[in-house]
């Protein structure tokens, strides 16, 4: 427990960083009309995706809207 409370001032950036980029690809999968796939399955995805799940939906899940 007492490494936990040592390494906390790292892992917390981390873990807010996951949380807001689960949080901005959440909601441009919710707003996108096309992406490649299911949504359902992007969604997965970020959700479970640890960090890097938010970060494959910005690569390969995205369509361009023009």
């Amino acid at each position: 427990m007492e490494k936990l409370i040592q390494y906390l001032p790292y892992l917390i950036p981390i873990l807010v960083v996951q949380l807001l980029l689960m949080i901005v690809a959440l909601v441009d999968l919710a707003r996108r009309e096309k992406t490649r796939g299911p949504k359902w399955v992007w969604a997965l995805i970020i959700l479970f995706g640890e960090l890097l799940g938010p970060i494959v939906y910005f690569i390969f899940g995205r369509v361009d809207e023009n």
